[in-house]
């Protein structure tokens, strides 16, 4: 039987690309996200392009009970989820902390750090029950590194970090792998997002050099999950070869 895969913020970006990747690499899939039509999109491409089994999952990931009540069709095989990725998250404004939004603060808090608790809270236990499981956590170099305007971006990157290596300590041992993979420059909507949909200003943070891949950041963390049972693949910090800091990036 093919282990199963669940992918937290699977509609677009690192996630979109993880699911197809994981896909065509011997896992079926549950796909989850805000967007149901991007994830149907994404279900009929898996279905058609692998053999891979696909359940789709639409919530809010900063709402419990929303969480609570879309993992509850996690029945019969769906229920074996030997990986977890909690991908979703997002930056949303830029600005300095004392000119701060406080509802783009809430959001990230609640998505970041939250979302990624909600979803390990429910699916770890069945990984502890079986002494089995692999947990993956989307980091950032922004978790690394804090920036100018970076601010609670930056905290709940740091979180995940932290986050990340106490889970390490709790679960290794009931046998769990767990892994932090935090992207430098990524090419998909997160700009847009951070930019509130302004395609101009999002545009630019990619002149000039050439930024990571989602694809880059999927063969990463297939990487990471198909190593030996003896192996695990604690922190991978991953950059565009353009870039050597977090705000040191060069450009022609």
């Amino acid at each position: 039987m093919r282990p199963v895969a669940l992918i937290t913020g699977a509609s677009a970006g690192i996630g979109r690309a993880t699911a197809i990747t994981l896909a065509r690499n011997d896992f079926d899939v549950v796909i989850t996200g805000r967007r149901s039509a991007y994830l149907e999109a994404l279900e009929e491409e898996i279905r058609s392009k692998t053999v891979a089994d696909v359940l789709s999952l639409t919530f809010d990931i900063r709402d419990q009970e929303e969480v609570n009540n879309a993992c509850e069709k996690l029945t019969g095989k769906w229920e074996e989820v030997a990986l977890l990725v909690n991908n979703a998250g997002l930056a949303v404004g830029l600005s300095h902390i004392h000119e701060g939004v406080v509802d783009d603060w809430e959001r990230m808090i609640d998505t970041n750090i939250k979302g990624l608790l909600y979803m390990t809270r429910l699916i770890s236990p069945g990984m502890v029950k079986k002494g089995a499981g692999h947990i993956v956590n989307i980091g950032s170099v922004a978790g690394k590194e804090a920036y100018e305007k970076g601010n609670v971006y930056n905290a709940t990157k740091f979180a995940v970090d932290g986050l990340t290596q106490a889970m390490r300590i709790d679960l290794a041992e009931h046998g769990i792998k767990v892994t932090s993979i935090s992207p430098g420059a990524v090419e998909t909507e997160f700009s847009l997002v951070r930019f509130k949909g302004d395609q101009e200003e999002a545009d630019k943070v990619y002149d000039g050099f050439t930024p990571l891949y989602a694809e880059d950041i999927a063969e990463a963390i297939l990487f990471a999950v198909t190593r030996p049972t003896h192996v695990n693949i604690d922190d991978m910090l991953i950059m565009a070869t353009s870039q050597a800091r977090s705000r040191k990036i060069v450009r022609k």
